[in-house]
């Protein structure tokens, strides 16, 4: 699995300060840190950036591959910033992300700096509500990127992973749905998604539950490439096929058996109180693997 470090991050209490002063040091030591973990890209995400974007995208893009060979995942809505990021890149950058509403602007940049694109499917209306309205939106993103030469081949959707906290809005079964689907209606396309959503607003211990469980579900799913928090070793040796045991556990939980907990590990039961948890067939709760 192809894995993108998550880390150089705008919202970041100390990435944040180091981009708008443009200080490299905390930028090139957590970029030399996440390229030791074993992540395959690192993304570089600035936001917005309104203002001197695409001054800023430059500078970290240069200031990260003083440091690192990794290819680069660039994340920011402001095109001039992603052009800008693109000129000075080292070999096939990803853009993270293109979605209908911006296509008409990023489409370009993709054909011409062959690179690799994130299609976010979101929607002109706002979130998808299910699988099918995902399968339309993928299908547009696709035929108007063929239209211009991009491959499927060079495309990776992201479904939109979002907070199982949110249980009103709970979109885990329609992005599995949706990777079920995805190579009958796109053949060659890929997937990613964003992991560290599913755990937003749960508490810091127990986030990496939630990411790790639902990483093993969407691998029974073909999921190519994950973004993820690179220093989450345990998710990084899931990914890696380090943990068979847990993977095979996680995926008959999902087909339907139900295990005496009682004879397995602690760790197992946790994972199978998190299957429960993000298939929706217990209610989330900040003391799920307590009950």
């Amino acid at each position: 699995m192809i894995l993108i470090g998550e880390n150089i991050n705008i919202m970041s209490n100390i990435i944040g300060p180091a981009l708008r002063e443009r200080n490299p040091k905390p930028i090139q030591e957590l970029a030399k840190a996440e390229t030791k973990t074993g992540v395959n890209y690192l993304n570089l995400s600035i936001g917005p950036a309104r203002k001197a974007g695409d001054e800023l995208m430059e500078w970290v893009v240069k200031t990260v591959q003083e440091v690192t060979n990794l290819p680069l995942s660039l994340d920011t809505t402001n095109p001039v910033a992603m052009e800008a990021g693109l000129r000075v890149r080292q070999g096939r950058a990803l853009i993270n992300s293109i979605s209908l509403t911006r296509m008409e602007e990023e489409l370009p940049l993709v054909k011409k700096y062959n690179a690799d694109m994130v299609g976010l499917l979101w929607g002109r209306e706002g979130m998808p509500r299910d699988a099918a309205e995902r399968g339309v939106i993928a299908v547009e993103l696709a035929y108007r990127a063929n239209e211009m030469g991009i491959p499927n081949e060079g495309i990776w959707f992201d479904p939109i992973v979002t907070p199982v906290v949110n249980v009103d809005t709970n979109q885990v079964k329609p992005c599995l749905e949706f990777m079920n689907m995805l190579q009958d209606i796109a053949p060659g396309c890929k997937s990613t998604v964003g992991l560290s959503n599913i755990s937003n607003g749960t508490p810091t211990h127990l986030r990496p539950y939630l990411n790790q469980t639902y990483l093993m579900i969407l691998m029974k799913y073909g999921l190519y490439s994950a973004i993820v928090d690179a220093f989450d070793s345990e998710l990084i040796k899931i990914a890696k096929g380090e943990k068979p045991e847990l993977v095979d556990l996680v995926n008959r939980v999902m087909d339907g058996e139900k295990p005496d907990l009682s004879s397995l590990t602690e760790e197992e039961v946790r994972y199978v109180k998190t299957v429960r948890v993000l298939t929706g067939e217990s209610l989330y709760s900040h003391s799920w693997l307590e009950i």
